[in-house]
């Protein structure tokens, strides 16, 4: 993936400045703020889910029987 500098930003900016105008893209960015808020939490949450389960499947049923001599 190619890297994208500043200068690179700054055109996009002014595009989408010109598409959509400075109101639109206040709640543009707003609701693109919302979703990357909600997406992190939501892998969060999977992510400790399968922590858990993981976890469980994990944990020993019965004590380890004695090793005969």
């Amino acid at each position: 993936m190619p890297n994208v500098g500043i200068g690179e930003w700054m055109i996009i900016l002014v595009i989408l400045l010109l598409l959509f105008g400075p109101s639109k893209l206040a709640g543009l960015g707003a609701a693109a703020g919302k979703t990357i808020r909600e997406f992190r939490n939501a892998m969060s949450e999977a992510t400790h889910e399968v922590r858990e389960a993981h976890e469980v499947k994990e944990a020993p049923d019965t004590k380890p029987e004695k090793p005969s001599t």
